[in-house]
């Protein structure tokens, strides 16, 4: 019998977290359905120091609740699974943190920042033009995109709790390299994207483990999950 599926959720656990008490039940439906074990430990980001326990996972998931205590450990986390193509999945602040930390490591913005933590530079993430805390909207994708094939469709309903995303004056510039977006909102705005060049690298704003709230699977970390028993 094969040991469990190790698996990391990166993040600052607040039990009043919608988000947070989601994703627990997200992955319990994910293994019931893949009928698999699965070992899932939060991995408080004060603890990541040299990132000896997210080497050892099978994959990572950095989960919302940003800032988090330790951002640099958040980034250095978010770039060893990019260069070492470990499954990883991020929702909201896991989202917003993949995108700055793939501006500043592979095109080279150094000044590619949050504008929840910081002043100046390039505000890649910048405030939303309309808040999306504890709000719901129809995401579309891209038809060939990882998130329509975990789907089965070319849209969804979905939900949020955030008030950053990516500023669109850099849209263009970051899907110009191996980064894709694959999933918009009706107005337009980024949504979702994943790596062509690595495994299984795929971050949305919205949190698709609110699913499991509802009683419902969430297709994204079933497609997660999957990409790690095939690399196992």
């Amino acid at each position: 019998m094969s040991s469990a599926l190790r698996l990391s959720l990166v993040g600052d656990y607040r039990a009043n977290a919608v988000a947070h008490q989601a994703i627990p039940l997200a992955i319990d439906r994910a293994a019931a359905q893949l009928n698999i074990a699965v070992e899932a430990n939060w991995i408080p980001t004060e603890t990541l120091g040299d990132l000896g326990v997210i080497k050892q996972s099978d994959a990572v998931w950095v989960v919302p609740g940003s800032p988090y205590k330790n951002d640099p450990g958040v980034f250095a986390t978010l770039r060893w699974l990019r260069e070492n193509h470990k499954p990883f999945l991020g929702s909201c602040g896991g989202f917003q943190y993949a995108i700055i930390e793939y501006a500043r490591n592979v095109l080279g913005w150094q000044d590619a920042n949050h504008a929840e933590t910081d002043q100046g530079g390039r505000m890649v993430i910048a405030p939303l033009s309309c808040s999306l805390v504890e709000q719901r909207g129809e995401v579309i994708f891209t038809a060939d995109s990882r998130i329509a094939k975990a789907y089965g469709a070319l849209k969804s309903e979905e939900g949020y709790h955030c008030n950053f995303g990516v500023n669109p004056e850099f849209s263009a510039a970051l899907a110009d390299h191996n980064l894709r977006i694959t999933s918009w909102d009706l107005a337009g705005d980024v949504r979702g994207i994943e790596l062509i060049d690595h495994p299984f690298f795929v971050a949305t704003l919205f949190q698709s483990e609110r699913a499991a709230l509802q009683e419902k699977d969430s297709p994204l970390v079933m497609a997660w999950m999957q990409a790690a028993l095939a690399q196992r």
